[in-house]
């Protein structure tokens, strides 16, 4: 067998494990699933401006590339800053706002996925042309599992394929069947776009509805996150989570849930840390007070935003180049 050959049985292989990762998840009997998406903490670190700007860099930035900035001296934090604010900008106007502001810390904070995104992207555009059409996709994730109409895994190749081809489509917002960047990342990372947020509710009572009725009711709520295994004593959790279900997953009492209550379930609305960092942003650079910013209101406040060699608790001093 040729090299090439066994690397895209490789990728297909991990292909097929990221696929029925997300549609079959699967957990140890005692340990809790869950399904819940939550947004991220910007960062780790305490938010507390009277004693460091940590916080507000590693939301600016994301965490790691925050860390870059430690290195530089005030005047290349300076630079770069200017350089992303040109980024944030995106209408091109000479100001930043806090809607542009907050584009910019959600799309920091996700970096990871576009890394992912981008590790993935060579291997499904096969034609090089910047694109990927579902025709690519189908044909390097699936392949010749498709010609086995009776796979010895166990495994509905088929079906699964139709999934990923509905899913494509929604994700793929001008309905050609070809994705752009953004696209592919909405069709792997469907919980981190608003408009893919019905597939992911979809794909998840698809999951959980055993008896296809189209909805969700205790018993298959509670077997999708515990298996009894032939144990009579369920965990607390389990007796935790049954509550959780009649008090507060089935708003309507009816004894189960339907599209809307298992949206609110899996997909919260939780706190909007982004856009809470952007108005606090926004708040304490924004010298003459009309509600945007300037690129020099930002780099006068350079330290807020980014950390440097010299960066102390909000007021630089700047050392020698030791360099």
């Amino acid at each position: 067998m040729k090299e090439t050959d066994l690397i895209i049985m490789d990728l297909r292989q991990f292909l097929m494990c990221l696929s029925l990762c997300t549609a079959f998840a699967l957990s140890k009997p005692t340990e809790k699933k869950d399904r819940v998406h939550h947004e991220p903490q910007l960062s780790d670190k305490v938010h507390n401006d009277a004693q460091s700007f940590d916080y507000d860099h590693d939301a600016f930035l994301g965490a790691e590339e925050a860390k870059t900035f430690d290195q530089l001296t005030p005047e290349e934090s300076k630079e770069r800053l200017g350089m992303i604010v040109d980024k944030i900008d995106t209408d091109k106007d000479g100001f930043v706002t806090e809607g542009e502001l907050k584009s910019w810390i959600k799309h920091a904070q996700k970096k990871h996925i576009y890394d992912n995104v981008e590790n993935q992207w060579q291997e499904f555009d096969m034609n090089q042309d910047g694109l990927i059409s579902w025709d690519e996709y189908r044909n390097v994730t699936y392949g010749t599992y498709l010609d086995d109409p009776d796979p010895d895994d166990g495994f509905n190749y088929k079906q699964m394929m139709v999934r990923d081809e509905r899913r494509f489509k929604m994700a793929d917002k001008d309905g050609d069947l070809i994705a752009t960047k953004e696209e592919f990342t909405a069709f792997l990372h469907p919980e981190e776009y608003d408009y893919m947020k019905d597939i992911v509710v979809q794909e998840t009572m698809e999951d959980i509805d055993k008896n296809s009725d189209g909805f969700i009711d205790l018993e298959e709520y509670i077997g999708d996150m515990y298996s009894h295994d032939g144990n009579a004593n369920e965990p607390e959790w389990v007796k935790t989570e049954r509550e959780q279900f009649v008090e507060f997953r089935d708003k309507n009492r009816d004894g189960k849930m339907d599209k809307e209550e298992t949206k609110d379930w899996i997909l919260p609305s939780d706190y909007d840390h982004a856009e809470a960092e952007a108005r606090h942003l926004v708040y304490e650079s924004d010298q003459n007070k009309d509600g945007k910013l300037t690129k020099e209101e930002i780099v006068d406040k350079y330290d807020l935003f980014v950390g440097s060699q010299a960066t102390d608790f909000g007021e630089a001093l700047v050392r020698h180049d030791e360099f």
